[in-house]
């Protein structure tokens, strides 16, 4: 009913980790490859153990690889549980989850639809420790002036413009660098 597994994308090598009430963490690739990404869900879900996906997660496997390869799917029918995650960073998490793919906001835009732009800062640290990455696309979700601002994955904010490039998202207007 849990467990853990690795699964190859256009971007690396990725992982998710699944429960009884849908996923419970996704992982990006990490910049030492499969075993540095093997290490880290092994760090974060140290009760699972490795294995083929069950049916849940298998979908959510090929959907993940598709939106890295240009497929457009907002991953909106794949099933999070969000039970260890505080109902604040829920809140941003589901305002990040209707970003289109191809489209970005910034972290002011959704502090501001949470009611506060003073927010703009614990938006970032949300975005920052997302376990459910790109499922909740943190990546679409840019610093002030639709710059890149930090991105917590392998690679960094190079990982964030390359997954907007294959999104086909052009914040400002800016030119792909890939």
């Amino acid at each position: 009913m849990s467990g853990f597994a690795l699964f190859e994308t256009s971007i690396g090598m990725c992982a998710l980790a699944w429960g009884p009430h849908g996923l419970v963490g996704v992982q990006l690739p990490a910049d030492n490859g499969e075993p540095a990404t093997r290490a880290r869900m092994r760090q974060r879900f140290p009760d699972l153990q490795e294995g083929p996906p069950n049916e849940m997660a298998q979908r959510a496997v090929e959907a993940i690889q598709g939106l890295l390869r240009g497929v457009h799917d907002d991953l909106g029918h794949i099933e999070l549980d969000m039970s260890g995650v505080s109902e604040f960073h829920q809140r941003i998490y589901a305002i990040a989850r209707r970003i289109p793919p191809g489209q970005t906001r910034t972290y002011g835009e959704i502090a501001k639809e949470l009611g506060d732009k003073g927010l703009s800062r614990a938006v970032g640290q949300a975005m920052g420790h997302n376990p459910f990455a790109p499922v909740v696309p943190c990546h679409r979700v840019l610093a002030a002036g639709n710059k890149p601002g930090g991105f917590s994955a392998g690679g960094g904010a190079l990982t964030k413009l390359r997954m907007l490039d294959i999104e086909d998202a052009r914040p400002n207007g800016m030119a792909s660098l890939f």
